[in-house]
């Protein structure tokens, strides 16, 4: 159950992304939708503007519209069909006909109510409506908390690649009530974790001894547990989001697994698996061809490999065809004068930005699959 807003007194943690006159907090803790004392910290607007979707909204949106209601003369609700296949132009395009047809100006401001895909369609609505509002995240699942609420990225999804069509756009503020993940499907929750897990390999062995100790009251919900994982998740991502904003360097690593994943996202179907079972399906396949350019011990693999696998995740990726694996990821954002690059580690808590020969890739794809 959820705290009562009588019973209220959360604790709440703080990380701050850096980047000068559009920094921002990350306020993490459990029942801060129910906390009066958040309405105080919300950014100033006229008018606001939840977007929601039909899963979530019965759940939370009665409890931030009360929360808003503290500090806007206006809130308005507007509630979007849930899941990948609506991260297009059609919904955008929903977002915006709301926001011309209650005559919101750049005194508005919007929430993003709900997972990853929420999000980033809200996010990229204010970010091009007007040339830019204000928005501020508000992520009630794992994955969202842990990755995708922070760092600006905001996209919609085209038939041939995975978030191709976007912005950066800073976020006010993100709110991560860690309560909300008592709702999760056990399978939103370790889709979740595959994002909790790749900060292990790429930046913070440390805490990935600690993922590994935790990995089963993780799965469980259990809540302590689930609000470290969330805010020692936005500590690392937060650090390197404010060294390298557009993702021009090192920001990169943070897509460990993302070339296969996206491949397999876009192969299948969007919606078929969630992101994040294809991110740590992904990782496997990014870990393999590190160990196969010899910058990773087969016993590494074999430690991250059973990670995910305990994770509840999928380590075998579907057989869509090399031709069709090697065609899905040339369209991927680190790609560069027609040459795929990948994250790879480099070592156990280190990762490079990096090409391999086409061979290696196609007999890891080979090695990684199986029919679908």
């Amino acid at each position: 159950m959820l705290p009562s807003a009588e019973s209220m007194t959360p604790t709440m943690h703080q990380v701050d992304v850096d980047l000068a006159d559009r920094s921002y907090p990350i306020l993490i803790g459990a029942g801060l939708l129910l906390a009066p004392v958040i309405s105080d910290r919300l950014p100033a607007a006229s008018k606001a503007l939840i977007v929601t979707n039909d899963v979530v909204g019965p759940l939370y949106a009665h409890r931030l519209n009360a929360l808003l209601g503290r500090r806007y003369a206006e809130t308005i609700v507007l509630s979007l069909p849930d899941g990948e296949t609506h991260k297009n132009w059609e919904t955008l395009s929903r977002i915006h006909h709301v926001l011309l047809q209650q005559a919101c100006d750049r005194d508005t401001i919007i929430f993003a109510l709900g997972g990853g895909v929420l999000g980033d369609l809200a996010g990229f609505a204010a970010a091009t409506y007007m040339r830019g509002i204000s928005y501020v995240q508000v992520p009630t699942t794992l994955l969202a908390q842990v990755d995708s609420s922070v760092g600006g990225k905001t996209a919609i999804n085209h038939p041939l690649g995975k978030n191709m069509v976007g912005a950066f756009h800073q976020p006010s503020m993100v709110l991560c009530d860690t309560a909300t993940l008592v709702t999760l499907p056990k399978r939103e929750v370790s889709a979740g974790l595959a994002e909790v897990i790749k900060y292990g390999p790429i930046s913070d062995m440390i805490f990935m001894d600690w993922i590994e100790e935790n990995i089963e009251n993780l799965r469980a919900g259990d809540q302590a547990a689930l609000a470290y994982a969330v805010r020692r998740s936005c500590e690392i991502k937060a650090a390197i989001v404010s060294a390298d904003e557009r993702e021009s360097g090192r920001r990169a690593i943070l897509n460990f697994g993302h070339t296969f994943g996206h491949a397999i996202e876009a192969g299948l179907g969007f919606g078929r698996w969630l992101h994040g079972e294809a991110v740590g399906c992904g990782m496997v396949m990014a870990a393999r061809l590190s160990q196969r350019l010899g910058l990773v011990e087969a016993a590494f693999v074999e430690r991250l490999t059973n990670l995910i696998r305990n994770a509840g995740l999928p380590t075998v990726g579907p057989n869509l065809g090399i031709g069709r694996y090697t065609e899905l990821m040339r369209v991927d954002k680190k790609a560069a004068s027609g040459e795929n690059r990948f994250v790879l580690i480099n070592g156990p808590g280190h990762a490079i930005l990096a090409t391999a020969p086409t061979a290696m890739v196609e007999d890891v794809l080979r090695e990684s699959c199986r029919d679908s």
